[in-house]
């Protein structure tokens, strides 16, 4: 397996370290903005000034080409400096739409500002009663006089109260009328770039924890008009182009906690080297600690490789199931690989692990989160035993 990416990945790792000394003396900053739940604009301004936002945009529309191989080191990179930014990871989900089933009209008018971080996108998938079966959403986006006239609401929805545009998954034709006609469930989807100041958009918090100085919203569209060029793909064929964003999250995601995972065991390990307790030797000498530590050393780099192969088949174009169990499996080890490592991390710091200016209780959140959230782990074996194993559905 050839990744392609030698001075590449050299520039990535270089730049990242760059971003973390210009912040690094704003760390208890940021981590307080995340407590606060205030969006890190610092991070998104270095992010984007160090042109990390355009990896997987093709050079004509103004980014890198590095792919979402590229995309995905960078956000590992960042991560292990605990650097995050969820709107980086939504925003590449959105520019990867728009680049394999936007009209070339779209491509010209996003991609560049996306590239340059002048547009921060959310993505607005879940709703109340549909869960995770996107296709009982109910939101739908009626076409009227070159307009689509979108109602319905959406939750959970991250970054929604900063973010300038979200990648809005609609009905385009009524889950009722598909049964009627026989049609496959699949059909009858539409995805949009939306305005979110567009009128008749409503933004609430929620009282949430987990994401980095992210809010999570419920939005709500009352009426709200969208140029019909704002759709992406074919009207009722969205399910194509979704998938197109989604796998990405998965990886990205994956990246992520694998990063963050490197974060915790950095932490721990300089920690163990000097803490000592019973006599001279420090506590990293007992196997009672060394080898959790250790243990999680192998699975992280374990679970790197997935996480990279995955994006590479991305890159690569590999059929789609194949594509979707790899960014699957990237976001369920790395889920668990992320807890463990954080749970041995405190572990190893013993109290100290619970002050907040060590960050590891903070980042517990974070890593609880990801084994429910972009999909559950429990999601992700349901899926894989029945379209990788051929199982009967579970669920």
């Amino acid at each position: 397996m050839d990744f392609s990416l030698g001075q590449e990945i050299q520039m990535i790792k270089e730049t990242a370290e760059k971003i973390k000394k210009k912040l690094e003396g704003k760390k208890n900053i940021l981590f307080e903005k995340i407590k606060k739940r205030e969006f890190t604009y610092e991070i998104w301004d270095e992010i984007a000034s160090a042109g990390l936002l355009g990896a997987i945009v093709p050079s004509q529309y103004g980014g890198s080409g590095l792919g979402l191989l590229g995309a995905t080191i960078t956000t590992e990179e960042l991560a292990k400096n605990a650097i995050g930014n969820a709107l980086f990871v939504l925003t590449i989900c959105a520019q990867s739409c728009l680049i394999r089933n936007g009209s070339e009209e779209l491509k010209k008018k996003f991609l560049p500002k996306m590239a340059e971080g002048k547009i921060k996108c959310a993505l607005g998938v879940t709703e109340a009663e549909a869960g995770s079966n996107t296709f009982r959403i109910k939101t739908i986006a009626t076409k009227k006089n070159g307009y689509y006239v979108i109602n319905g609401e959406k939750v959970w929805i991250t970054g929604a109260d900063v973010a300038d545009y979200i990648m809005l998954i609609t009905r385009t034709t009524p889950y009722q009328e598909v049964e009627r006609r026989g049609l496959p469930k699949m059909f009858g989807l539409g995805v949009f770039l939306v305005d979110l100041k567009s009128k008749g958009i409503s933004i609430t918090k929620m009282n949430t924890r987990g994401i980095e100085g992210m809010n999570q919203c419920v939005v709500k569209f009352e009426d709200v008009e969208v140029p019909a060029e704002n759709l992406i793909g074919q009207e009722d064929q969205g399910v194509w182009v979704l998938f197109n964003g989604l796998n990405p999250e998965r990886i990205l995601a994956g990246a992520s906690a694998v990063g963050l995972s490197e974060y915790c065991l950095t932490k721990a390990v300089d920690y163990a080297k000097e803490r000592t307790v019973f006599g001279k030797r420090p506590i990293g000498s007992y196997q009672a600690i060394q080898h959790p530590l250790a243990d999680v050393k192998i699975r992280q780099e374990a679970t790197r490789l997935i996480v990279y192969k995955a994006a590479w088949a991305y890159d690569n174009e590999f059929p789609p199931q194949e594509v979707m169990f790899l960014a699957n499996s990237s976001k369920y080890l790395a889920a668990e690989l992320f807890m463990s490592a954080v749970d041995r991390a405190i572990q190893t710091l013993g109290g100290a692990g619970f002050l907040e200016d060590n960050h590891l209780v903070i980042l517990m959140e974070s890593a609880r989160l990801l084994k429910t959230a972009p999909l559950s782990n429990e999601m992700i074996l349901n899926l894989t035993a029945e379209h990788i194993l051929g199982l009967p559905r579970s669920y």
